[in-house]
């Protein structure tokens, strides 16, 4: 019986501890709490491929252009490799069409042929592949729809080859030229898209960045669109607080105001506030030590500091103070 005694006896010294700590402290009774905060800065490939080297950790500090992962993209190498072949080929088929066939000229259509032909050899296997996983709901129907769309066109362009093959020896009317004109502008479209995605090799940081979670590991894949780096815009400081409607009246947009850093010998930042936003939703009440009134809206504000060097040393969800 004594045991129970004592164990009801240090529940009510917790249960009393946390209302005192819940309370606040009263040091800073007269204060409204907030939080230091950055924006979130999220990270995608353009074009899916396999990590191979992940350059940076969870928690490091990264700037502008730095290399953040490298990613293996074997099909779009291959499709660099014909766009290349379908480039020399459409320019040879234009001279062609304004200079008359040859012996050479026909040795050229042929090559074009044959890149034509291995563009859409490689585009029909690329169809086969996405459509059995669009069928298995492993990837978004976009990517199907861009990877299908792909396909139709080196149908197209291929079908257009053959026709020229077969007339390049009759003769080459005008119309026959601006086509040629229209496929090699077309082949040389086509190289840049690929000379455009064989970049996204390389991850690279957009800005100066405190990278916060990396999703995916090396040997993962990363596909098109994921974000996979997620961090914190190390310039991008302010601060955020929670309060009830009755408190906003002592508070103006555009108004410059005193933060009190508590955990920094009570050091004054200057600061603006510059949006008043309402959280309409339920459960979003976030300051630490909540005093609303029962069916009472809360607002978001938002105070950036006057001078960023004052604040670049602080750290995300420090806590900050402002006097009531």
């Amino acid at each position: 019986m004594k045991t129970y005694k004592i164990i009801i006896m240090a529940i009510i010294i917790i249960s009393l501890n946390a209302c005192n700590n819940r309370s606040g402290n009263k040091k800073y009774a007269d204060k409204f709490e907030g939080k230091v905060k950055r924006e979130t800065i999220s990270i995608a490939p353009k074009v899916s491929g396999r990590i191979v080297d992940l350059r940076v950790n969870e928690g490091d500090t990264v700037k502008a252009g730095d290399t953040l992962a490298i990613i293996d993209i074997p099909d779009i190498e291959a499709k660099l490799e014909q766009t290349k072949g379908a480039v020399i080929s459409a320019k040879a088929q234009y001279e062609m069409s304004l200079n008359g066939a040859t012996i050479f000229e026909r040795q050229q259509i042929q090559e074009k042929y044959n890149a034509a032909k291995e563009l859409y050899d490689l585009a029909e296997k690329s169809y086969k592949r996405i459509k059995n996983m669009a069928d298995d709901s492993l990837i978004a129907q976009q990517k199907y729809d861009e990877v299908y769309e792909q396909y139709q066109s080196a149908a197209a362009q291929l079908k257009a080859v053959e026709a020229q093959k077969k007339d390049v020896e009759n003769g080459v009317r005008k119309e026959k030229i601006e086509m040629a004109e229209g496929d090699m502008n077309r082949a040389e479209g086509a190289f840049d898209e690929a000379s455009s995605a064989i970049k996204e090799h390389y991850v690279i940081a957009p800005t100066g960045m405190v990278i916060e979670t990396i999703a995916l590991h090396k040997g993962e894949l990363a596909l098109a669109g994921y974000n996979f780096f997620i961090g914190y815009d190390t310039d991008d400081v302010f601060f955020r607080f929670t309060m009830g409607e009755s408190d906003l009246n002592k508070f103006s947009k555009g108004q410059a105001y005193k933060i009190i850093l508590p955990f920094k010998k009570e050091q004054l930042v200057d600061a603006r506030l510059i949006s008043i936003k309402d959280i309409g939703g339920y459960a979003k009440k976030t300051a630490s030590y909540p005093d609303y009134q029962l069916g009472e809206s809360t607002y978001e504000l938002k105070f950036v500091p006057a001078n960023k060097s004052d604040v670049v040393q602080l750290f995300t969800n420090m806590t900050v103070l402002i006097n009531k």
